[in-house]
């Protein structure tokens, strides 16, 4: 079969990968070209993606970087019309970037919500528009949207979050289906706490609405084993190569998962427990080292 007219499964591939600049896009980009595909690093920190690009250069593979803001169509759309304009073809779209808003419901504005669904859904929309067509114009593709586990289970304490990760979520799920009669694959990565700067107060554009202690914070998710993004990478590029729809790394948090799935009424209810004992352990300053909140065993 001509290879131009094929997705290539990794090596000597295209991809784009939104958020590529720091964290989980950073380290997809690395293994991707560790793997052998061209990469587009793709970020609104142009300097960081340039300096990321610059390195994966330097250390045998092929990159580049592009300054660009998810949450404006023209602007993706340019990225991807000029990515295929220059290398041919596209065989991955990782639509990646997001933010973090730490805050409960009561604690946000409207414009809170607009800024967070401007990013984190409406940024991965642009993605799927900008590329869709061209992907099935080719006759191969792999679209792949970064959601969370909290797009698989009720999230107290970060609703807006999951709001727009649940959503990613059913649109990955639902594209899937529609995408599979042109050759076109979709996945969806829902990870569970990976070690990346959206832990530090939601990351580079984020933003804080309570006044909760940095060393609080990180203690919480450190006591949750955040895997480093790097083996989070491998793992996620093995499950994608293997054409997974839903990909949830580290696996241990599937089980969280499977109990909504299978009886959602206990899922709520041990969410409800979880966020109660979660504001004890804040008023109480009980978040302790390797045990969870309140010294229970979160893993």
């Amino acid at each position: 079969m001509d290879s131009n007219k094929t997705i290539r499964a990794y090596k000597d591939g295209v991809a784009v990968v939104t958020g590529g600049a720091s964290g989980i896009g950073r380290a997809i980009g690395e293994e991707l070209v560790k793997r052998g595909c061209q990469v587009v690093i793709a970020d609104l920190q142009g300097d960081l993606a340039e300096e990321v690009a610059s390195k994966l250069c330097l250390s045998g593979g092929k990159a580049t970087a592009v300054k660009v803001d998810v949450a404006n169509y023209p602007a993706m759309e340019q990225l991807i019309r000029e990515t295929v304009g220059g290398l041919g073809r596209l065989d991955y779209m990782f639509n990646n970037a997001g933010i973090g808003i730490g805050g409960h419901v009561n604690h946000f504005d409207v414009e809170d919500w607009k800024y967070i669904v401007s990013v984190n859904l409406m940024g991965v929309i642009n993605g799927v528009q900008a590329v869709y067509k061209v992907m099935i114009a080719q006759g191969f593709g792999h679209i792949v949207n970064t959601a969370s586990v909290a797009g698989l289970m009720p999230s107290p304490g970060m609703a807006a979050y999951s709001t727009t990760k649940h959503a990613v979520v059913g649109l990955s799920e639902s594209l899937r289906a529609e995408a599979a009669r042109f050759g076109i694959r979709v996945s969806v990565l829902c990870p569970g706490v990976i070690r990346t700067p959206i832990l530090e107060g939601g990351g580079k554009f984020g933003r804080m609405l309570v006044d909760i202690p940095s060393e609080t914070i990180s203690r919480m998710w450190e006591s949750l084993n955040p895997m480093p993004p790097a083996q989070f990478a491998e793992k996620a590029l093995d499950a994608l190569a293997r054409n997974k729809a839903v990909i949830v790394v580290p696996s241990w948090w599937k089980r969280f998962w499977w109990i909504n799935r299978l009886a959602p009424s206990l899922g709520l209810a041990l969410a409800q427990k979880r966020f109660e004992a979660d504001l004890r352990a804040f008023n109480a300053g009980e978040i302790k080292e390797g045990g969870g909140v309140s010294g229970r065993d979160q893993r």
